[in-house]
């Protein structure tokens, strides 16, 4: 296998994550971070065996011994960096959101489709043990016609920053553009998006919150105007709907798993919790007409596929497809449209809480505005 040649931009929390995973994938080859804060990128650096560092990523852009660029920054940079770096000739794949706005997602999958580059959205729910449990039931038939799903997302008290995790970046709309919707909504809205093909949107509404007490000194420091809560509904072409509720915070022991719900039979996904709260994935349906809920062996049924399955490590996570994709041995998943399909959704459930009504997908695309902020 060829080995990929990949450069880092940005080199805080999400990109010493991305460089960690890049250690244990065959084929990744790390050439070069950048990062504002040059210190801690040479320290990086010396601490992964990194050859090349730099400051500016334009400079970056220009290293000679490059395929692609891991974009590792906070979500209103990912359009201009990412941009640059297509203009450039190399591949791109981008830490989610696809951006802080749909207009600058769309941007993105343009340029990827003018230039003739793969470009690839960090969404680690598509390779669950889960989702490809779910995702053989429905190609298999099993949950007949598919007319509603149900997405959720529970933290009880873990907001950035103002909970004692994180910068206040995530806090704020001028470098993330939203709250929990953007942050965690994305993994589990983009999750139904695939398992239900990614269907087209035609209206949206929602509510968002902020209403659960932090400290008054961290409210202040982290300059907090985004979401703590979101509460969506999606129509869809075709009559399929779903219904979205995310939380960085609120007083509840905690939200049942996301869901799909088909004419023949439904699945309900782990809602990664732990202890009593905890519950495994489970698939509904009739037999003999008698209704009956299973459970299934998910690691026994990813063991089997690891054992018969050629490829089957190129969906170990993101980063593996990632790889697997640019080194041809499989095609690369429409992640980059399923993440503008899940910015539409986000923008939407934004723009109806702005005017207190529900919009529709061809409003929210015509009053979509960018939110990039050039580094």
């Amino acid at each position: 296998m060829n080995n990929i040649r990949i450069g880092i931009i940005g080199v805080g929390q999400i990109g010493k994550m991305h460089i960690e995973k890049y250690k244990s994938i065959p084929g990744a080859e790390l050439v070069a971070v950048c990062d504002v804060n040059e210190l801690e990128a040479r320290r990086v650096a010396e601490l992964n065996g990194i050859p090349h560092v730099y400051s500016d990523f334009r400079e970056l852009l220009k290293h000679e011994d490059l395929d692609a660029v891991d974009v590792c920054l906070h979500n209103n940079f990912h359009a201009p960096v990412t941009i640059a770096a297509l203009q450039a000739g190399l591949h791109v794949y981008c830490e989610k959101p696809i951006a802080g706005s749909y207009f600058d997602g769309k941007a993105m999958v343009e340029a990827a489709k003018a230039y003739g580059k793969q470009l690839h959205v960090q969404l680690f729910t598509l390779y669950g043990k889960d989702t490809k449990a779910a995702k053989t039931l429905i190609d298999g038939g099993m949950l007949g016609k598919l007319y509603h799903a149900r997405s959720t997302g529970f933290r009880r008290r873990n907001r950035p920053f103002v909970d004692g995790y994180g910068t206040p970046y995530f806090t704020r709309k001028e470098t993330a553009a939203g709250g929990a919707l953007l942050d965690m909504g994305v993994y589990h809205i983009a999750q139904l998006l695939y398992l239900l093909g990614n269907p087209q949107v035609e209206r949206v509404s929602g509510k968002l919150y902020q209403e659960t007490d932090m400290l008054e000194e961290r409210r202040e420091q982290s300059g907090f105007d985004v979401e703590e809560l979101a509460a969506g509904f999606v129509r869809f072409a075709g009559g399929l709907t779903l219904d979205i509720v995310e939380a960085w915070a609120v007083h509840m022991g905690g939200f049942e798993g996301s869901s799909i719900a088909g004419s023949k039979g439904g699945v309900r996904l782990p809602n990664e919790q732990t202890g009593a709260a905890a519950q495994p994935f489970s698939f509904h349906s009739t037999v003999c007409d008698m209704d009956m809920d299973s459970t299934l062996d998910l690691d026994m049924m990813d063991l089997r596929r690891h054992r018969l399955y050629e490829n089957e490590e190129a969906y170990n996570s993101s980063q593996h497809h990632w790889v697997a994709a640019l080194q041809g041995r499989v095609p690369l998943l429409p992640t980059a449209e399923i993440a503008l399909n899940t910015m539409l959704i986000s923008e939407g459930i934004y723009m109806s809480e702005e005017l207190g009504r529900e919009v529709s997908a061809e409003e929210v695309i015509k009053r979509s505005r960018t939110s990039a902020v050039e580094l």
